[in-house]
């Protein structure tokens, strides 16, 4: 009989202790998805032990319906260590189950209403972004599929005041259509200089750099065009170190935020891909500061007041 796997330990809270000095920081704000086990205000503290300067949280279960209520006291203690620390920007990444653009007329009501819900959780928090996966369109024509989640996310953010908030909503690139591990293995060429080169043209063309407010840099485990999002460690997979180098030290991506989604197959691999990226950026550059964190009592009252006490019946860029 084979022995019991052991439960090893991966929680930065239990792995490092709060550093004794701030964290050495670069040009960039580099930040990973961070785990929120005890509560989502414990994110803030990981990030920082971590040597973040942004993050990315899930704000309930990336695959449930049901919502997750937010205590206010969780969203005051959020804006708090996050202004401590200068951690920004605060990232949600939006459920999972969530598909805008599908057919399914139950599943769509559903996931307008999941939609809000993170909404109106993102604006508790003072979080800056919210990602969204656009869905499939399956069984209907890309341009239908593309009209009806324009529509779910006019409906879902329906009398919410996000320009007061200063909170964007941010779609993401799929794998089967985020730099990085999306991009390469939807089958773009962002290795080569040429590929790269052109890639980012196609980019700014249509949706303009300026508008990608966070990459997610995740390395590959499958080939370029592959269609698998597989993600690997920065420097480790199919897309290599130099292609990061590149990215982070663009001009044209300075002002955004770079977030790993990397696996953690062992203990403190959160904390080497942080530093892997870190690693990336010149030492010479300066980094730009943006606006403070907003403080839990600065975002508007109707919309912060209902994000925090009511649940709904039932690269990212900019929206």
């Amino acid at each position: 009989m084979a022995p019991a796997a052991k439960n090893i330990e991966k929680d930065i809270l239990k792995l490092i202790p709060p550093p004794a000095e701030k964290p050495k920081l670069t040009a960039r704000r580099i930040g990973i998805h961070t785990s929120t086990s005890g509560g989502v205000e414990t994110a803030a503290e990981r990030a920082y032990r971590l040597g973040c300067n942004a993050l990315q949280v899930f704000s309930s279960s990336p695959r449930q319906w049901k919502p997750y209520d937010l205590a206010p006291t969780q969203c005051d203690t959020m804006s708090e260590l996050r202004a401590k620390y200068d951690l920004k920007p605060l990232v949600i990444h939006a459920n999972y189950l969530i598909n805008v653009a599908g057919v399914n007329s139950d599943l769509h009501q559903k996931s307008v209403a999941a939609f809000r819900s993170e909404v109106e959780r993102g604006l508790a928090l003072c979080a800056d972004y919210l990602v969204l996966h656009p869905g499939s369109w399956r069984g209907d024509t890309r341009e239908a599929g593309l009209q009806r989640a324009a529509e779910a996310l006019r409906e879902a953010t329906d009398g919410l005041d996000l320009e007061s908030a200063k909170f964007t909503v941010l779609i993401e690139n799929t794998a089967g259509a985020e730099f990085s591990c999306h991009t390469h293995v939807a089958g773009y060429d962002i290795v080569s200089n040429d590929g790269y080169d052109a890639t980012m043209k196609q980019l700014d063309d249509t949706v303009g750099l300026k508008n990608v407010a966070v990459w997610h840099c995740n390395d590959a485990k499958a080939a370029c065009g592959s269609k698998l999002d597989r993600h690997q460690h920065i420097g480790e997979g199919t897309i290599g170190i130099k292609t990061f180098q590149r990215l982070l030290n663009d001009p044209r991506t300075e002002h955004a935020a770079f977030l790993a989604e990397t696996p953690i197959d062992e203990p403190l691999d959160d904390l080497r891909n942080v530093n892997a990226l870190k690693a990336c950026v010149d030492p010479t550059s300066v980094l730009k500061m943006p606006p403070a964190p907003r403080s839990a009592s600065s975002k508007p009252k109707a919309a912060a007041k209902k994000a925090a006490s009511t649940a709904p019946a039932s690269k990212s860029s900019r929206r």
